[in-house]
């Protein structure tokens, strides 16, 4: 149960994000384009899942009719490799979110917003975070598939933790949804989304260092309370997906503060720089306002001189022409 809740979660995260990007963001806005999104979104969801359930299959099949043992060292590889992969896809989203939603500025200017999230985009992202969930849970599962007693309670226990994972991930779209301030909503999904990269960056070293060798654990009160603030139980395993953890390693420490330092500080760097392109535009507008202004005036004085010039030539003439009377007089 705590697997598929903790699985699910990750994976309506994700979706949701995407559905809310497409759904908030002005160049998403046109009817066709936008259920053209949306229906990317789903499809590369639903094939991924598919293809990913497909393979536990065919891994779990042949080995429980050959009655092999699972190699566990091999399943943490795969999912460390996955989770520090994953960890960057998603930070690259954190990146992007505020982005396509108005708050930080592109150097591509208008355009820039709509180049950096296609269709491509869409696919390539979805369908491999959608993937990558899914198929670790069957690399959690395998081992007890293997085992007929224990893969009884899968199916019970699996559809309880895909509800419980899917209100929690619904509960979030929902606050995404309803959010008006774009401002508030930018920064939180930026937020939740550093948190799940980070926590999926640190996952996955510690899958490395189950396999390679522990480093020295710093604290450890998984028991205390009776258990309820483990990771492995819920609801504390809920959160796990955001870096928490009941137990801390010296790698786990330094991976998770590293990764999330490592995500404030470029996003600080894209808000320095949003700060310095609009710095600059609103420059460029003003000494583009002032070249206007002053193009005006220049031709105000065009229009008005010659008349000038014609009413200082009358009446010289006026003078001139008096002048001789007075002397034929």
């Amino acid at each position: 149960m705590t697997i598929f809740a903790r699985e699910v979660l990750e994976g309506t995260v994700i979706i949701g994000q995407y559905r809310t990007v497409v759904q908030r963001t002005p160049e998403w806005q046109e009817p066709e384009k936008q259920k053209a999104g949306l229906k990317a979104i789903n499809t590369a969801a639903g094939w991924a899942s598919l293809v990913a359930v497909i393979l536990i299959i065919c891994v779990a099949v042949p080995l429980g009719l050959l009655s092999r043992d699972f190699d566990e060292r091999v399943g943490d590889i795969i999912e460390g490799v996955s989770k520090v992969v994953a960890a960057f896809c998603i930070l690259q989203l954190s990146l992007k979110m505020p982005k396509f939603l108005g708050l930080y500025a592109s150097k591509k200017g208008k355009d820039g917003v709509q180049i950096g999230l296609t269709l491509k985009s869409i696919r390539f992202n979805v369908a491999w975070n959608i993937w990558r969930e899914v198929a670790e849970i069957g690399v959690f599962l395998i081992p007890f598939f293997l085992e007929g007693d224990k893969a009884k309670a899968i199916p019970l226990s699996g559809l309880a933790g895909i509800v419980v994972g899917g209100i929690l991930g619904a509960i979030i779209y929902i606050a995404n949804k309803r959010m008006k301030n774009k401002t508030w909503l930018a920064v939180f999904m930026a937020v939740l989304l550093l948190f799940l990269a980070t926590g999926l960056f640190t996952g996955g070293l510690h899958e490395f260092e189950e396999v390679w060798g522990m480093t020295q654990n710093v604290y450890n009160y998984r028991d205390a309370a009776g258990g309820f603030f483990s990771e492995k139980r819920l609801p504390m395993a809920l959160v796990k997906p955001f870096g928490y953890s009941a137990k801390r390693s010296v790698l786990q420490i330094a991976s998770f503060w590293t990764f999330l330092t490592f995500g404030c500080i470029l996003h600080f760097w894209k808000w320095f720089s949003t700060k310095k392109i609009r710095e600059a535009e609103e420059l460029a507008e003003a000494e583009k306002a002032g070249e206007v202004e002053a193009v005006d005036k220049e031709f105000e004085h065009q229009e008005t001189t010659p008349i000038e010039e014609k009413s200082e030539g009358t009446d010289e003439e006026a003078a001139s022409s008096g002048a001789d009377e007075e002397n034929q007089s």
